[in-house]
């Protein structure tokens, strides 16, 4: 698919420093997070100068993201989206805007400061080994959970990483996490094209698990820390809907919904999608 025929949404970009471009960027989609979102931003302007941080607004009004704000953390870019759709929505227009920056690789991290920041050195290390895709997890040996939520902590071990795992063809452990890394080989392969509309919602971040494994690409877990408030965990999912649209995703992705319609020789099949 080239560029031309790229399904982006509608946004603008604001560029906040002038300073050198980094070879990697690092991606933050974020919505209403409030004192969350600027107390991540404060500790991620220590890396400023090794990564380029670049925010994905879906549409925030709580004046979370006021500029000068962003400008003293360091902040690259602030991009708004002006159009439909929820995260993977702000994952295609930031990857787009990442990929035409000229960008090698792009890192990702949610915007709720629960993720540990100081790793993001680890995610750049691994990138620069080689590494297309980089999960980010707090169950392999030196990650770490907080206060995780069982009911989260059960549907995440014994449902969404044992069948990501399966349909991917590789062990996965933690595969809701949103810390993680690409490279710009692996977004811009024609085997995985992950600027479609049918990425509207949350199908992006388990496709790309399960894309990047299906067809070679060089893959990883790392691990990270992820800490959850004490006492009743916010969020913008809907414990009924939104588990349902996971469940629905897991199933599109075992029927193929969303591959590419392209011949494809995987790394384990071949199969004319």
């Amino acid at each position: 698919m080239s560029k031309e025929n790229w399904e982006v949404p509608n946004y603008v970009a604001t560029e906040l420093n002038d300073n050198a471009k980094s070879q990697y960027c690092i991606c933050v989609p974020v919505i209403n997070e409030g004192e969350k979102i600027q107390k991540q931003l404060t500790k991620m302007s220590a890396f400023s100068k090794e990564i380029d941080i670049i925010i994905l607004d879906g549409g925030s009004t709580d004046g979370s993201l006021d500029l000068d704000f962003l400008r003293s953390a360091g902040i690259k870019a602030l991009l708004v989206k002006k159009d439909m759709g929820k995260l993977s929505a702000q994952l295609r227009m930031g990857f787009a805007y990442a990929l035409q920056q000229g960008y090698e690789g792009v890192l990702t991290v949610d915007g709720n400061n629960k993720d540990s920041i100081e790793s993001i050195p680890a995610f750049i290390q691994k990138l620069n080994e080689g590494y297309d895709f980089v999960q980010g997890s707090r169950y392999v040996p030196g990650g770490k959970e907080i206060n995780t939520p069982l009911s989260r902590k059960w549907a995440i071990k014994l449902i969404h990483a044992p069948v990501i795992s399966l349909i991917a063809g590789f062990h996965y452990t933690d595969t809701t996490n949103g810390f993680r890394a690409h490279s710009a080989k692996l977004l811009l392969n024609e085997k995985v094209q992950p600027f479609r509309k049918v990425f509207n919602t949350y199908e992006l971040l388990a496709y790309l698990s399960v894309r990047s494994a299906r067809i070679g690409s060089k893959v990883i877990e790392i691990p990270v820390t992820r800490a959850y408030p004490k006492g009743k965990v916010p969020t913008k999912i809907s414990p009924l809907k939104g588990n349902i649209l996971l469940m629905r995703i897991l199933l599109d992705l075992a029927l193929q919904k969303y591959n590419p319609n392209v011949t494809v020789q995987d790394n384990k099949y071949t199969q004319s999608l």
